[in-house]
Parts: structure tokens; sequence; C-alpha cells
């Protein structure tokens, strides 16, 4: 992919997300500090921790919301300080986002909240937007009378779909889950883990999603990432962290929760 007679913007050979001794901090408040982490292309990568341990702000700093203190960020090889109006551009137009509670346009139907991002980055007519948008919809398991529906009216799993839906709209290479289950029934929630498992695999995504799920974490994770002590402690397959000897992370994986979470994998694979 290339810019206006710049040459290239985003390294095709490159990691999907490359951080390296990030620190942010709120005045004093240190939140993360030299923390790295190396998310592959292809992978899905589930990020944990406790509360307050910076998931969402490294989230928000990965997409340009969060200014570090100090450190370096990559998205398919583009450090985001240097990047320019074009490279901001193609980033946005590389990567989707769900965050909590779908973030829909209230004001919006479901068909014009998928379509307004095709709107912003695309040359796309209004008919053309809206077709394509109606394939969005589909993709996601909404039937197609959603569309005209108002955020309002839809239950939660439905604001979740259509909010993966419109971070879907661009085809982008990279998708980032904000608590993609939270609020959900265990049925919904292992629709919707299905669901990602099945996009992700079909569209050849990589994936950053935060989560507090661990049948998520078992179902459809790659790796995990734990952040605790202001950086990445682990990063690994859910087997290996059971293995952990640090003491959030047995506390999360091997306590009651921790073993629901694996016996119900173990009798899914039986």
């Amino acid at each position: 992919m290339s810019g206006p007679g710049d040459g290239p913007i985003l390294d095709d050979d490159a990691p999907a997300i490359e951080v390296r001794g990030l620190r942010t901090a709120f005045g004093d408040h240190v939140v993360h500090d030299n923390l790295d982490l190396v998310v592959p292309r292809g992978e899905v990568l589930g990020v944990v921790g406790g509360s307050g341990t910076g998931k969402s702000v490294l989230l928000n700093s990965i997409i340009g919301l969060q200014q570090p203190a100090a450190g370096s960020i990559r998205v398919f090889g583009q450090e985001l300080r240097r990047a320019n109006e074009s490279a901001w551009s193609e980033l946005e137009r590389s990567w989707g986002v769900l965050f909590q509670g779908g973030a829909l346009f209230s004001n919006l139907t479901v068909r014009e909240n998928v379509a307004a991002p095709m709107f912003e980055h695309t040359a796309m007519s209004r008919r053309e937007a809206y077709e394509l948008a109606d394939v969005k919809i589909a993709m996601v398991g909404l039937r197609p009378e959603a569309g005209a529906l108002k955020p309002a009216e839809l239950s939660g799993g439905m604001k979740k779909r259509a909010g993966l839906a419109r971070a879907l709209a661009l085809d982008p290479e990279l998708l980032f889950l904000d608590e993609p289950t939270s609020g959900l029934d265990p049925v919904g929630a292992a629709a919707f883990d299905e669901l990602i498992a099945d996009l992700a695999a079909s569209l050849d995504l990589t994936v950053f999603m935060i989560t507090h799920d661990l049948d998520s974490l078992y179902e459809i994770t790659d790796r995990v990432a734990v952040l605790a002590d202001k950086h990445v402690v682990a990063n690994a397959p859910v087997r290996e962290l059971e293995a952990s000897d640090h003491p959030w992370i047995r506390e999360y994986f091997l306590g009651p929760r921790g073993r629901a979470a694996r016996q119900a994998r173990a009798g899914a694979d039986a």
C-alpha cells in the first residue's frame, strides 16, 4: 500500500503491532512503564489484566487516541509519531475498532452507522455505500431489516454486532475489540466468540481483544498478553499461562472461574 508519490506507507512484512518501551501517565500516575508488545499478523491476541492496569489506555495509545510519554508504537511498520496525514489516513483504513457498548451514533440507523466510515474515507456514492453496508450487516449475522433500526431499538447483542459491522466497513486487516462479550448472556457471548473466530479466519484478520471473559480466551485466542506491574508480564498461549508462577496470573487462570472455563473447553474437545 502506497501514498501519493511518497513510497510505501505500511510495510507488508512488518508485525501488525509493535510497541517498544511504552510509558503512559496521567500527571504523576504512571500507567505503563517500559511496556513491550509485538502482535504478529494473523493472530488473535487476548489482552487481560486487573483493574487499573491500563488495557483500554494501551488500545487507545495504539490507535492514536492517547499520546504516550515515551516509547514507540508501530502499526504495520508505520511509526505513529512520524505519521503524516497520508499515513494516518492509510492507518485508519487498515484497522477497525469495536468499542464497549458498540459506540453507535444514536441518531443514525444501523445502515447509516455502518456506511459512515465509507463516506469518510472513500469516494463511494451513497447507493454503493449502503449496498456494501448491507453486506457487512449480513456478515455479522444481523437480519436485513436491522439496517433500518436505530441503536435504541437494538438489543445488547445486536448493538455489538452492528458495531462490529461498522468496524469491518473498510475491510481492515486489524481489528480492535474492547470487551466484546461484556453484558451478553452465556449463549450470546459464545455465539459472538464463534463469529469473531470465523471472521478472523475467513478474512485473515489480526485481532487485538481486551477481555475478562475466560471462555473467550480459551476458545478463540492464539496468545494472551497479561498486563501487570505497569508492563506486559507474560505473552503466551493460555495453556502456557496456566503454568505461570506470577501471582495474578495464577489467581486468574487457576481460580474457580479459570477452572470452570478450562473444564468446559476440555469437555468440548472430548
